[in-house]
């Protein structure tokens, strides 16, 4: 099984030894060669080639999501030149899979699953089974709407962020603060697209820690049973929690020092400074029975939630305005014609 055709595509996918084949890359017609592999074979092999290689392992903590943009580039450069793309790796099973996942995704986005496009490739390899570290990855770059901007995606940040956590937790450090991700702090702030918002204040002196957009959703996993109402509302990390999460730091970003793993919060107004939660960078199980990692969470005893009406996402009739009848909307296919109020 040197290498397969992906089903629908002149896209070729196999593994090193692929290369060797001269007579099977001619009779596919393969003029662009992408390599997926840290060790490389010698360039005399890609001699009447366009070859593009990306220099990573096949382990599950390897970044290959920040190079699918210049891959699907390279590739869609080859069929649009009317020859066949040849995609390998070492044994052409996960690296070389998951570009070609990559590249399926980004041409039917709202088709396609990460799950699927793999479902496609294994038609004719049955063998390619990305590692769950890539297949993450796919599942990232599908919810970003797979972009072709894909290092300045919130998304994307967002993972490089969990990822230097999870690898801080693992030295048994807390993260450097220059790579925490204060999420009232981006370009790019998380959007309330529901009808009410929440509002979190310290149940002391009334002052403004959260809303909706910053809260962590979390539940039962799997089915499992726990208590319906959390001891905990988790949030992603704001700027009033830096005193607490950093307290050897300066304000104008000098080195965070030795940062406390674990610790209490406290409410940022400092003529208050009521214990309102507590953080733990290694992650917190909620009495839900779910784990939170990293674990930013506020005691819903220590603190007051309210909820906002969003005005601007009601239906008039929502706010009590009583519309005229040719504005009312027709309840059997709600449209606003009048008719249906005849």
């Amino acid at each position: 099984m040197a290498m397969n055709r992906i089903p629908g595509q002149n896209i070729y996918i196999g593994g090193i030894f692929s290369l060797k084949n001269k007579a099977a890359l001619e009779r596919a017609n393969i003029t662009h060669i992408l390599s997926v592999l840290r060790l490389q074979p010698q360039e005399e092999t890609f001699a009447g080639f366009q070859h593009h290689r990306i220099d990573v392992d096949d382990v599950e903590d390897e970044n290959l999501l920040e190079h699918f943009p210049s891959a699907i580039k390279f590739i869609q450069s080859g069929l649009d030149a009317g020859g066949g793309v040849l995609v390998h790796c070492a044994m052409g099973k996960s690296r070389s899979a998951t570009i070609c996942i990559a590249y399926l995704l980004h041409q039917q986005p709202s088709a396609l699953s990460p799950q699927s496009a793999l479902a496609i490739i294994k038609e004719s390899r049955p063998l390619c089974e990305p590692n769950d570290g890539f297949m993450k990855q796919l599942s990232i770059y599908h919810q970003m709407g797979c972009s072709d901007d894909v290092i300045s995606h919130p998304l994307y940040n967002r993972w490089l962020y969990h990822r230097e956590v999870e690898e801080s937790v693992a030295c048994g450090r807390a993260p450097e603060m220059s790579s925490v991700l204060f999420e009232d702090e981006q370009s790019h702030k998380p959007q309330d697209n529901t009808d009410r918002t929440t509002e979190i204040k310290c149940r002391k002196c009334r002052r403004n820690l959260a809303t909706t957009p910053f809260i962590i959703p979390h539940g039962p996993q799997n089915g499992a049973k726990g208590p319906t109402d959390c001891a905990h509302i988790f949030l992603h990390p704001l700027t009033w929690m830096r005193p607490c999460l950093f307290p050897n730091s300066e304000e104008d970003g000098a080195p965070s020092g030795d940062a406390p793993l674990s610790g209490r919060l406290t409410c940022p107004n400092t003529s208050c400074g009521f214990n309102i939660g507590k953080f733990a960078w290694q992650g917190m199980q909620c009495s839900c029975g779910d784990w939170v990692v990293p674990a930013i969470g506020l005691a819903k005893a220590r603190i007051d939630m309210s909820q906002r009406v969003n005005v601007g996402r009601l239906p008039p009739a929502a706010l009590g305005i009583r519309l005229p009848p040719s504005m009312r909307p027709n309840p059997a296919d709600g449209s606003t014609n009048g008719r249906g109020n005849l």
